[in-house]
């Protein structure tokens, strides 16, 4: 064998173990252990990488779990059953968790709210409706009707009903949130699942021109707010519940002509759901 190719082989052999032996004490001292429970829990997380918990995704609020920046039940898609498997891993109390639900805080659908004299044609979406031309209704703050918030949602869980508003399916809702990140006029936003009294309206128009514009907007009257001891405020001529001071005996909703404020459920059909 040629000494010139003796030589190359050596050197290759020994760059070789040259460099293997710095990768192994790399290893050793530059290594991470990570905590076990980091994996126990992802492993009991539905995978869903939602970002509902606010984190990046299930890893991520699995970290965040063990290091102890999240509580345990903080993962909406998974329910009490994840919370409790999770608070066994890090041996706590799961605590109570409630559920959150999206809820459509706009009833000015098609047959409400006036339209504009110019029809729209373009993309059907409320990113673009929102940019173009702020949709075709006269109201600048309501529903756009575009789905997007049901394009967001990883659950099939909205949909768009008749009258060009979406709807939430209770059943299929994990309260990941997703379609309040998507909704450009911020008519839905996420509540305990067990609150029925809201205020459906965004308007802040004053009282005529929010008549013009739609039928079941709030008119800025303040009757339900002077009544409420505080549980209902106005804010630019629009009703808001502050709902660490409500009780709802006190709200004279059939003072509401437009209906703005009022149950999400009828009660009798609440106290058949509890």
């Amino acid at each position: 064998m040629e000494p010139t190719l003796l030589i190359a082989i050596a050197t290759m052999g020994g760059l070789g173990f040259l460099f293997a032996g710095s990768l192994a004490i790399a290893d050793k001292k530059l290594r991470v252990v990570e905590n076990p429970l980091i994996a126990k829990v992802n492993d009991v997380l539905p995978g869903a990488n939602c970002g509902g918990c606010g984190k990046a995704g299930c890893y991520d609020f699995a970290v965040n779990v063990v290091e102890g920046k999240s509580p345990v039940n903080g993962c909406p898609v998974g329910g009490e059953e994840t919370s409790r498997a999770i608070a066994e891993i890090m041996g706590v109390e799961a605590g109570d968790s409630v559920k959150m639900l999206p809820r459509i805080l706009c009833r000015g659908g098609n047959s409400e709210a006036v339209k504009k004299m110019v029809n729209y044609y373009g993309p059907l979406s409320c990113s673009a409706m929102h940019l173009v031309s702020g949709g075709d209704k006269m109201c600048y703050y309501g529903c756009l009707g575009g789905g997007d918030c049901i394009e967001a949602c990883p659950f099939d869980a909205m949909f768009m009903n008749a009258d060009g508003l979406p709807e939430v399916i209770e059943e299929l809702c994990t309260g990941c949130g997703n379609c309040v990140k998507a909704c450009l006029r911020d008519v839905i936003e996420m509540h305990p699942e067990d609150r029925n009294v809201f205020v459906f309206c965004k308007n802040h128009d004053d009282p005529k021109t929010s008549k013009d514009v739609c039928s079941v907007a709030c008119l800025g009257c303040g009757i339900c707010a002077r009544k409420s001891g505080g549980g209902v405020e106005m804010d630019n001529y629009l009703a808001v519940i502050n709902y660490d001071k409500l009780d709802e005996s006190t709200i004279p909703f059939d003072k509401c002509r437009t209906n703005a404020i009022g149950h999400l459920r009828e009660i009798n059909e609440r106290e058949t759901i509890n």
